[in-house]
């Protein structure tokens, strides 16, 4: 499973409509956008990668109160294994009336089964 597929999972269950770079129709009143900024390999040194650490982040637009919505994606993500790196409150887009909240996390996926 990817971090975008397993943060659309976590969104659908808020019934928040997600697109991944930009929304392409008329957004409703809620919605998010996935945006992906770092997927990268990482704890290898004879040359074959065991880790694949995927950073998104996750910009909510609410013309409601996000504060609640905020706080419940907060902790889907950690109970799905999600480190969050950063939560703003980017502002109020006053030309379109919807608060904007960002949201970075990360997610590491191990390429190899691990041996007991």
């Amino acid at each position: 499973m990817s971090a975008l597929s397993e943060l659309n999972d976590i969104l659908s269950r808020h019934t928040v409509p997600v697109e991944t770079g930009i929304f392409s129709n008329t957004p409703p009143d809620t919605y998010a956008v996935l945006t992906p900024l770092i997927d990268v390999f990482d704890l290898f040194a004879d040359n074959t990668p065991e880790v694949d650490i995927c950073e998104v982040r996750i910009s909510i637009f609410t013309k409601n109160n996000y504060l609640q919505l905020v706080s419940s994606v907060n902790a889907d993500l950690l109970d799905s294994g999600f480190t969050i790196t950063e939560r703003r409150y980017l502002g109020h887009e006053d030309d379109t009336g919807f608060h904007h909240y960002a949201i970075d996390v990360a997610k590491e996926y191990y390429l190899k089964e691990e041996n007991s």
